[in-house]
């Protein structure tokens, strides 16, 4: 089935030149449903990306331009009343897709990111008195721009925890933005086709609970996650001021759904602990909670995960 995910990159790069790290976390969140969280400047192909993704699955795609004046109804939907019945009836939001690209997510403050607690966890919605279950798979895909950013907002820790992965997602090479400009002067972008369907992403998923976690390596992934909790017992006590608090569960469990997926990509059917290193950023990032010293001087979340990576040794 590795073939399938080759054609998926494949017709993605038709009109998304590099940007590989992207592309890939795409791909891992879909396999163990996981909602990612895509940071970077604007430009940089963050939506053509998603749009693309969800063509060459053929999946239902919405998107919704998040803006200082939109309404958690304008996510979900609301109740609507119908005079000629004399009855109430349910308008269903953008919400009700496979794929929700929020777009700009924090430029909508947090009332409104707070309207996708429920389906990004629940995978259902509730309007008014009635609950509705989204059809699968269902995935937000949100982007960002950096917090230091004119009008930009904060996510709430606890939507952040819902994410799978956050990409901080960086510019292109010189190489790379000469074909960019190239093909976007010359229009000569192809047409995405659909080369997945729902039935081969869900064989995927059940290869891919089939990839197998050795107990040192589970031992591994529950020490990453507690060392940024209680730096002091792993030797760490130079980043325990730097930490408000440390990651959720949600880390250990998507470290471990992550990873098998990521061993899956390579074509192994087992995990190492390289593996686990390399999507710790990804999983880890947004979860953890910066002190204010850490703030003051300089250090973010990236800096304290290398640390614990380099301090915790490998089975």
């Amino acid at each position: 089935m590795l073939e399938i995910i080759e054609s998926i990159k494949k017709e993605i790069k038709k009109v998304v030149i590099g940007q590989d790290e992207m592309i890939e976390a795409l791909i891992i969140g879909l396999l163990c449903d996981g909602h990612i969280l895509l940071e970077g400047v604007p430009g940089l192909a963050k939506t053509t990306t998603v749009n693309s993704f969800a063509k060459s699955l053929g999946l239902h795609f919405k998107r919704v331009q998040f803006t200082p004046d939109l309404l958690p109804s304008d996510i979900i939907g609301t109740e609507i009343y119908d005079p000629k019945n004399n009855e109430f009836k349910i308008k269903q939001g953008p919400v009700f897709t496979n794929i929700l690209l929020a777009d700009e997510i924090n430029r909508a403050p947090a009332k409104v990111q707070s309207a996708l607690l429920e389906v990004m966890q629940e995978k259902q919605v509730t309007i008014g008195d009635q609950t509705f279950a989204v059809d699968r798979p269902f995935l937000t895909l949100a982007t960002q721009n950096p917090v230091e950013q004119e009008g930009a907002y904060n996510l709430p820790e606890a939507q952040l925890d819902r994410f799978m992965l956050k990409i901080v997602v960086g510019y292109n090479t010189k190489e790379e933005e000469v074909e960019i400009a190239r093909r976007v002067a010359n229009g000569s972008y192809e047409e995405i086709n659909q080369v997945a369907t729902k039935e081969n992403i869900d064989k995927i998923k059940k290869d891919i609970l089939k990839i197998h976690i050795d107990k040192e390596v589970e031992e591994y992934i529950a020490n990453l996650t507690f060392a940024t909790r209680e730096p002091e017992l792993y030797g760490l006590e130079d980043i325990k001021e730097y930490i408000s608090f440390g990651v959720s569960p949600r880390a250990s469990i998507n470290l471990y759904k992550g990873s098998r997926a990521f061993a899956y990509l390579r074509g192994r059917d087992f995990v190492t602990p390289v593996d686990i290193a390399h999507i710790a950023k990804e999983i880890m990032r947004h979860r953890i909670i910066l002190s204010y010293e850490a703030e003051a001087e300089g250090i973010d979340s990236d800096q304290i995960i290398d640390k614990v990576i380099q301090k915790i040794p490998m089975p």
